[in-house]
């Protein structure tokens, strides 16, 4: 299986490569082709991928996929950004996140009748957001800073501040008879030390005069941090993820050169773990579990993109001094992208009574998320584009209109 895996993802991987440019101008989408083909290579279509939620090869690649962007992640969001760029982002993530989580429970709940803790375990699922289908927006010189600003640390810093919701949940739905709050917290709060003071230590030692790293060296020195943080956590048995998420923005904070050497090389790393993770995620979606959630799902899932994260963001903004169309883009992209695949995963790996129905539910949402925001990302970048707004006719007038003035 891992061998058809391999060449599966080689091949989707290079065509995806050769696609790249077309899909940086059209509603193309390298995250959407990697889902699709997962689900046509999987059980449900042709079956070269005959993949299980228990396998271990599921579960190692989603742990490994979701360390290494929550390490990446966290590398974007030293705390001098934090502290200098935090009026706008931390409306969105102190309050549109608790608030997109509460109302995607509230829907849950009440239209699809799950029980509060696994609504609630959905909508910590659902609530981060990924910056891969905002890449238009973000890299669209023509739309206001703050706005990119706003979007780059949300889908920064959302992942990691819903994943101790996700483990508290995830741990509730496992039964009481399970639920351990102190070896929980103990687990949390070691992940947290790890990925504070093992970076810390390796970037003070770097500093030393026994030490230098040379420039053809420099970008493994973040490697070999991130690499140490994976052991200390697998050897102690602290969250791997939080871990990851703490050590990131340790260096981000301590190490900025460490952090500049390792930008482009650990985005490669990471999207690599991305599209392996998508790929196997689309191997696990059948037509059938597309079908099994009936309107009531797929009615949620809509509701979850439409209304969840808007009316939470229009709650979160109100008198924050953003326009009505750049509150429109932030409400609009809340994408469910990759860190809501791999808590899918978790969940589906982790043995609770609810895993399927949540994991179908996850499932479809983030079917209908990559397909409904994959394909507008250019469409609403536009709406900041000038040129495209004002007809040619309109500036030549107005141009003559301040001659004669």
């Amino acid at each position: 299986m891992g061998g058809t895996l391999l060449i599966a993802f080689a091949a989707v991987l290079l065509l995806a490569v050769l696609l790249s440019s077309l899909a940086h101008r059209t509603i193309l989408s390298t995250a959407a082709l990697f889902l699709v083909a997962g689900f046509v290579l999987g059980d449900g279509v042709l079956g070269v991928l005959a993949l299980r939620p228990g396998d271990d090869l599921v579960a190692t690649l989603a742990e490994l996929a979701l360390f290494t962007v929550l390490f990446t992640d966290g590398m974007r969001v030293g705390w001098p950004e934090l502290r200098g760029a935090w009026r706008l982002p931390g409306r969105a993530l102190g309050w549109g996140l608790p608030l997109t989580l509460a109302i995607t429970a509230v829907g849950a709940h009440y239209l699809l009748g799950l029980g509060w803790i696994e609504a609630l375990l959905i909508g910590a699922i659902l609530a981060p957001t990924d910056p891969v289908f905002a890449a238009a927006l973000v890299g669209n010189e023509k739309v206001p800073p703050r706005l990119r600003q706003l979007l780059n640390v949300e889908s920064g810093v959302n992942d990691g501040l819903a994943l101790p919701f996700v483990i508290l949940f995830l741990a509730v739905a496992a039964g009481s008879d399970d639920l351990h709050l102190g070896e929980l917290g103990l687990e949390l709060g070691l992940g947290v030390v790890i990925g504070v003071a093992v970076p810390w230590a390796a970037i003070k030692l770097e500093r030393t005069r026994w030490f230098a790293a040379s420039t053809a060296y420099e970008p493994l020195n973040a490697l070999a941090i991130g690499l140490l943080v994976l052991a200390a956590g697998k050897a102690t048995h602290g969250n791997l993820f939080l871990a990851a998420f703490s050590a990131g923005i340790t260096v981000a904070t301590f190490g900025p050169r460490q952090r500049e050497s390792f930008e482009h090389f650990g985005e490669l790393i990471a999207e690599v773990f991305k599209l392996a993770a998508l790929l196997v995620f689309g191997a696990l979606i059948t037509p059938s579990l597309l079908a099994s959630v009936g309107w009531t799902g797929w009615l949620f899932a809509l509701l979850a993109l439409v209304v969840a994260r808007p009316v939470a963001i229009w709650v979160s903004f109100l008198r924050s001094g953003l326009s009505v169309r750049e509150q429109a883009a932030v409400a609009w992209f809340g994408p469910k992208g990759f860190a809501s695949v791999v808590y899918g995963l978790l969940v589906l790996g982790s043995g609770i009574a609810a895993a399927v129905p949540v994991f179908q539910l996850v499932a479809v949402t983030i079917v209908l998320s990559i397909l409904l925001h994959s394909s507008t990302d250019i469409v609403v970048a536009r709406w900041f584009d000038e040129e495209r707004e004002v007809p040619a006719w309109y500036g030549g007038l107005a141009r003559r209109i301040r001659r004669r003035q």
